[in-house]
């Protein structure tokens, strides 16, 4: 069994800075991509960034120049920096931690608020 946990999340300004982390533990042998998802009220869930176990990274456009993913394999944990935070990046945000087979665990998500 797998277990995710996400912490880091917390109420900021614009313009602040946040960095979530999500900690994998349980059966992690056959780790994929790690991603990191949000979804605000009233929305669907959108992509952020992925890491493979490489440390090749994505991002999706909105967050680009300002989140950095990272990882420390030896803790099993993806980190998500996110700087000069928007209001509209509020949202709760989700670790994934997806399988080479294609399965994938979802954490209860971290909260984060950016007011203006």
């Amino acid at each position: 069994q797998v277990q995710v946990v996400e912490s880091g999340g917390g109420s900021v300004q614009a313009g602040g800075s946040l960095r979530l982390s999500c900690v994998v533990s349980g059966y992690t042998y056959y780790r994929g991509d790690m991603s990191w998802y949000r979804q605000a009220p009233g929305k669907g869930r959108e992509f952020v960034s992925k890491i493979d176990a490489g440390g090749n990274a994505m991002y999706a456009d909105s967050v680009k120049d300002r989140f950095t993913i990272s990882q420390d394999n030896a803790k099993n944990t993806v980190y998500l920096q996110m700087s000069s935070l928007k209001p509209e990046d509020t949202a709760m945000y989700y670790c994934y931690y997806g399988t080479v087979g294609g399965v994938y665990y979802r954490g209860q998500g971290t909260q984060v608020t950016v007011s203006s």
